[in-house]
Formats: structure tokens, C-alpha cells, sequence
């Protein structure tokens, strides 16, 4: 101790250093982050101590997989294919069906639907008559779903108001859901569907800070009105419950013969489940539908119908997996309800988590301030498992959910800022900046950088910068045909001519995701002219690119052209990330509009489209007009430009402006100008797909002048 108190410098820094991490976990999001983590790998943990749970309900999972889509075609199906599957469930007598698939819009594709949309553009009243007597796609699937207990999903909307058909709920005592998650409105299903269906549940799932679900909900509530989840309308058809019975105290559901301990959100944390247990509870659509499922696989089993296949747009990010089908999910959940098991937080925990930070902290810093690092190291990592032990026990034990993670993150940032040095720190620091700089920036950059560090803020700062983005074209068709080390391969060569490129213009490569490129021009410091050095630097890129694609190996994997959008204007840039991860980057609508004009170059027939902001700042003769679109994020049109061809003439390009430049003033008259122009020059994809963006009535007088007998 007396040595601790002479060492008063790591004393004041471990003492800074607890002080600031517990305002942040009181007062910063982060907390939450840190909270699921913890519980995330505490719940993983106890799985060592704690035997898998088993009930006496069966479940079962029919997934509409690839399989099932290649074999019966492309989502969405037909009603009536649908219709036959639930055929097929309910045939072999389950307990209960939940649909994990929003059946919000009428059928659009059966012939009755066909007939009555039909009368109803023509107005011909004898033709929507005739969907009476012909297939009805809502009626066959209505017809399928009253012959088993089904539930139908819902979904929360906060964009509209209104109200379903609420859960049947017997409350004893005030109802203890201060917390529960609602909103304005709903969207449920077809009236048809609703009315043949069993009951509503909730399709909606929680996200975590981090957007991953962990936690499904009991019940919900749209429009005031108490809801169920999905899972817990299951749990109640299969135990043929007519209402929920919900207890105060201590806050309790009960469905059937089934008692849950309820939290006051109503949201069940949901345990981990082994991919083993899902592959073993999920049987395929297909082999459903054409009968290759025993009979008795499905009888008395509560049946959950989604999808795994990425069309169905249900697969959702969770802890262990980010591509988990939501059907899974709700699957989970009806298990660990039927097991009896619910895993939640202890109610003192705002008092305890501050406590243990707060405890845990001191005694790191008596730790880093009054031994070796060898021995403080070795008396922290043994006080810091036996937190997690504890932890574990609880979850396991009791199931309570404590945060250890929370209390060893404070320990070691406090004990290494006690025991640490402040001079190998910067050292540190300044290694790191050089060495992240170096591959992003031309070396006289760097050494300026390095010699004056004010030059950068990397805390920040608000700055004109120019964003360059590049993009493969038809990468995803290159990944499937290429194998790993090739396509690895032929991308690092790649990267390393078009980053290079950038560089030798002056520019910042900002970050390399998946096929693309993103760079900046000035930034982190002054650049001159630098939309036109951009530009230049597109040119440059399209140059080297076309010849790189033609050549081994990107010729043996077809690779596709280069596409690149560019746009200046104002955007914050610095440092951005976690502490052990920033990256300097910028943020604003320069940045997010570059994005979109690379993607603009579809439509364009371009490859490379630049944005008004940096046209207007270059040269009037380095680029071509291209007409106006509608680009994401923005309202009205925008102007985009792209570089002048190479091979176009003067007078050509003279020709080209002026008849663009009557568009404003005389669409009909610059139309077959600009056909004229582009027979001159058959090949010019950006001019031919201007001309299609004309009116449909310009277009009919080209066509009619192209067809006019010559004199």
C-alpha cells in the first residue's frame, strides 16, 4: 500500500480511468452491447454445467429451403401451393401450426384472382363474376388453414394506426408489463386468411444494440391492443388453452398447464441452441408436400412453417449466426417455453453492475500500482475467473443473467492504465498511425503527417472532400465461377493497381469492401483541383482496369468492367470505430451520393457518372451531360455527367451539346438530333440509353421520322 501511494501518477491514471468507464456505462449505449455480450457468453457457458432442457411438446420446422424453391419455384408461390402444403401438415394432425410468413396481400395469381382484377381495370362487371366459379388461391389456403389449429403472423407498423384481434388475457392483479414493446399499428393477414386461421401472433422479432435478435417477444401490443407472439400463440393452440391467465405477483403467465415467469418487457431471452437441434426438429417443405415425411413425424407436434431460403427475406442476424431463418427462431422459442425455461436479469442489477465496476476497479489499481505486472496480472485474471464462475453458476443454477464482462473490461483498462507507461503508449500509437497510413496514402503524405500531427484531426473535422467509388461489374456471377485462392488471387492484384492509381493522384484509399473501392480526395490534407484530380483518376482507373480484365488471370474469370461514381461536397471526417479497431473516414451526402452514381452507371450504360457538385468544379470540357435521374435519397432529379469519349470528334461533341442543351427548350425538335448523332456513332451505350429516357411521345416521333420514306 505505502508503495501504491507513492506511485501517485498510475494512481491518478487507474483512478481516471474507472471514473470515466463508469460514467460511460451509465450514460453511453455501449452498456448495452457489453450487457448482451455477457449474457451471450454466459448462457454459452452454463451449457458445459446444465443438461440440454427437454420437454414433452414436440416441435418440428418446415423449411421452405433452396430445395423446396428449386423444385416448386420461385418465391413467392402460389396460394394454392401453399395451400396444398398446409394440406399436407395438417394431414398428418400436429397439435398446432404457426406460419412464420406475413400472408398480408390478396392473391394476385390464381385465375379467380386474375378474373376480378381483370373487371376491375376493364370496369366490366360480367368478368369479375366469373372468379366464382374459377380456382381461388385465398380460398383453397383459407380452406387448408381451418382444418388445424393455425396461427397466422402479424406485424408491428408504427407508420399506421388501427388495431387487430387481440389476445383472450385473464389478469390477476394490476397488469406488470411496464416495459412492453408497442406501437401505433398492424399489419395481419388477408380477412379471409384471418378469419380461417386460429389465432394471430406477432411476427416481429427485437433487435439487440448491435441488431442481433436474442430475445423473442411473449407479447406485444399495436394500437393499445395486448398481442401475442408468434410462439406463445403456438404454445396456446397446442395446449388448446382458450385465453392466457397473466398474475402479478410475482409476475406470471400461464397457458394451459404451463406456467412462464414473465419479465416486465414481455421478451423471453432465448438460450443457445445447437445447430445439431435445429437440423434434427426441421424436415423440408418439399419433402413434405410430396410425402416422403413419416406420418408420424408431424402428429402432436407444434409445426412452424418459414423459410431458410434467402428469398423469403427471413433470415435474421442472432448471436451465433447472422444468417439465422427467423422460423428457427420462433422455434427456439416455443422449445425453451414448453421446458419451462426463462433466463432474465436480476432486479437489483442497476445497483450491483455500478458496485462490482466500482470494486473491481479499485482493486485493480492497488493491484497494477503496488506489484510486478507479472503478479498482478497472474491475481487479476484468477479474481476475474472466479467472476465469471459465479456468473455461470447463477445462470445455471437460477437462471439469473449476470453481467461479468462488464466489471473485467474495467479491471484490465484500469489495471493496464495503472501498471501501463504513458511513453510506450504514444510510442505505440504513433507505430500504429504510420503503419495504417502507409498503404492509404502517398509517402510524402505520410512523412508530413508524421512530422506534424496537427496537420490531421483525427478527433474530427468538417472538410470538402471528393468520393470516389469503384465497383466490379457483375461481380457476383465472377465469385460463383471462380474458385477461392484464384479469385483471392486475382482481387489482391487488382486492389493493388487500382489503390496505386489513386495514390499516384493524390488520393486516400478509404477502405477496400468486398469488390469495391472507396477513396477520398483531400483529405486527410489540402489536395488542389481535387475533383478534377479525381476524375483523372477514374479515367486512369478505366484504363488500367480494361486492360487488367483482358489479361491472366482476370481474363480466365471473365472479369467484368470497372464502374466508378464520383461526387464532391462536405463531409465530416476522423477517426471512427472501437478503441481497438478506428478507422479515418468521412461521413456525409458527398460520400453516400458517390456510392449511388456508381450504381447509377447501370441505367446510364456509363462507367464512370459524376455528380453535379463535382462537375461543376471541373473542367466544362473534360465531361458530357447525361441527363437527369432520380437518385436514392434525393427528390428530384439530378444532373450526371461522365468523361467525354476518346474517340468522339469536335464537331461531334459541339453537335451533342447543342442538341442536349434544346432538350430544355424543344424535347421534340433535339429528339431526332440526337437520333442523328447517335448513328454517327452506333456504340455509344450512355447516348442510346438517354434517347430511351425520353418521353414515350418523342420516342413515337423518332420511330415515325426513322420510318419515313427518304427523298
Amino acid at each position: 500500500m505505502r508503495r501504491a501511494l507513492q506511485q501517485r501518477l498510475p494512481v491518478v491514471a487507474g483512478l481516471a480511468t474507472l471514473t470515466a468507464f463508469l460514467a460511460a456505462t451509465l450514460l453511453l449505449p455501449m452498456s448495452d452491447v457489453l450487457r448482451d455480450r455477457a449474457f451471450d457468453m454466459q448462457l454459452a457457458g452454463e451449457q458445459w454445467l446444465r443438461r440440454p432442457a427437454r420437454s414433452d411438446q414436440k416441435v418440428i420446422v418446415v423449411d421452405i429451403d433452396r430445395r423446396s424453391i428449386d423444385r416448386l419455384g420461385d418465391w413467392p408461390w402460389p396460394r394454392d401451393t401453399l395451400a396444398r402444403l398446409m394440406d399436407a401438415i395438417a394431414g398428418q394432425r400436429p397439435a398446432a401450426i404457426a406460419i412464420d410468413i406475413l400472408l398480408a396481400e390478396p392473391d394476385d395469381r390464381s385465375p379467380a384472382a386474375l378474373a376480378r382484377r381483370l373487371g376491375s381495370v376493364t370496369g366490366r362487371a360480367e368478368i369479375s363474376a366469373l372468379a366464382k366459379g374459377l380456382p381461388d388461391g385465398d380460398a383453397l389456403l383459407a380452406q387448408a388453414i381451418s382444418r388445424a389449429p393455425v396461427a397466422l403472423g402479424m406485424v408491428l407498423d408504427p407508420d399506421r394506426n388501427g388495431t387487430l384481434p387481440g389476445a383472450a388475457v385473464v389478469t390477476r392483479g394490476p397488469l406488470p408489463l411496464d416495459d412492453l414493446w408497442q406501437t401505433t399499428g398492424a399489419i395481419g393477414p388477408t380477412e379471409s386468411l384471418a378469419a380461417a386461421a386460429s389465432g394471430l401472433g406477432a411476427l416481429s422479432l427485437p433487435g439487440s444494440a448491435d441488431g442481433a435478435i436474442r430475445q423473442v417477444p411473449l407479447f406485444v401490443a399495436a394500437g393499445g391492443v395486448l398481442m401475442p407472439g408468434l410462439a406463445t400463440e403456438a404454445l396456446r393452440l397446442a395446449e388448446g388453452a382458450a385465453s392466457y391467465r397473466i398474475e402479478a405477483d410475482p409476475p406470471t403467465l400461464v397457458v394451459g398447464n404451463r406456467q412462464l415467469a414473465l419479465s416486465h418487457d414481455a421478451l423471453l431471452r432465448l438460450a443457445p441452441v445447437a445447430p445439431s437441434r435445429r437440423a434434427t426438429r426441421t424436415v423440408s417443405a418439399v419433402d413434405v408436400l410430396e410425402g416422403q415425411v413419416g406420418d408420424g413425424r408431424l402428429a402432436g407436434a407444434i409445426v412452424l412453417l418459414g423459410g431458410s431460403a434467402p428469398q423469403l427475406g427471413g433470415l435474421r442476424k442472432t448471436a451465433a449466426d447472422p444468417l439465422t431463418p427467423s422460423v428457427q427462431i420462433q422455434a427456439d422459442a416455443v422449445e425453451q417455453m414448453a421446458s419451462g425455461r426463462v433466463p432474465r436479469r436480476l432486479a437489483i442489477e442497476p445497483i450491483v453492475q455500478p458496485f462490482a465496476v466500482l470494486m473491481i476497479g479499485a482493486l485493480a489499481i492497488v493491484l497494477g500500482a503496488a506489484l510486478s505486472p507479472a503478479a498482478g496480472s497472474a491475481i487479476l485474471t484468477a479474481i476475474i475467473a472466479l467472476l465469471w464462475t459465479a456468473a455461470i453458476a447463477a445462470s445455471a443454477l437460477a437462471d439469473r443473467l449476470v453481467d461479468p464482462l462488464t466489471p473485467s473490461i474495467a479491471a484490465v483498462l484500469v489495471f493496464t492504465m495503472t501498471a501501463g507507461s504513458a511513453y510506450s503508449l504514444t510510442r505505440r500509437r504513433e507505430a500504429f498511425v504510420r503503419h495504417r497510413l502507409e498503404q492509404r496514402l502517398a509517402p510524402a503524405v505520410v512523412r508530413r503527417i508524421v512530422e506534424q500531427p496537427d496537420l490531421v484531426k483525427l478527433d474530427g473535422e468538417q472538410r470538402e472532400v471528393t468520393s470516389l467509388f469503384t465497383d466490379i461489374e457483375g461481380f457476383t456471377a465472377t465469385m460463383h465461377r471462380a474458385g477461392p485462392e484464384e479469385l483471392v488471387a486475382t482481387l489482391d492484384q487488382y486492389f493493388e493497381g487500382v489503390a496505386g492509381i489513386v495514390i499516384s493522384h493524390g488520393g486516400m484509399v478509404d477502405k477496400i469492401v468486398g469488390d469495391g473501392l472507396h477513396a477520398l480526395f483531400n483529405a486527410p490534407l489540402d489536395l488542389d483541383n481535387h475533383p478534377q484530380r479525381a476524375v483523372e483518376c477514374a479515367l486512369a482507373i478505366r484504363a488500367w482496369s480494361e486492360g487488367f480484365r483482358r489479361r491472366a488471370p482476370a481474363a480466365a474469370l471473365q472479369l467484368g468492367r470497372t464502374r466508378i461514381g464520383i461526387e464532391t461536397g462536405p463531409a465530416i471526417v476522423g477517426d471512427v470505430g472501437v478503441q481497438s479497431k478506428l478507422d479515418y473516414t468521412a461521413h456525409g451526402d458527398a460520400v453516400n451520393m458517390a456510392a449511388r452514381l456508381e450504381g447509377c452507371n447501370k441505367e446510364l450504360g456509363s462507367t464512370i457518372c459524376v455528380g453535379p457538385g463535382a462537375a461543376a468544379r471541373c473542367e466544362a470540357s473534360l465531361l458530357r451531360p447525361l441527363g437527369q435521374l432520380v437518385v436514392r435519397g434525393r427528390e428530384e432529379p439530378i444532373a450526371l455527367f461522365e468523361p467525354w469519349p476518346d474517340d468522339a470528334p469536335p464537331a461531334w461533341r459541339d453537335a451533342y451539346l447543342k442538341a442536349y442543351a434544346m432538350l430544355d427548350r424543344d424535347a421534340a425538335q433535339a429528339a431526332p438530333l440526337l437520333q442523328k448523332l447517335l448513328a454517327e456513332r452506333p456504340a455509344d451505350v450512355p447516348m442510346r440509353r438517354l434517347i430511351e429516357r425520353l418521353p414515350q411521345t418523342f420516342k413515337a416521333s423518332l420511330s415515325s421520322a426513322s420510318s419515313a420514306p427518304r427523298t
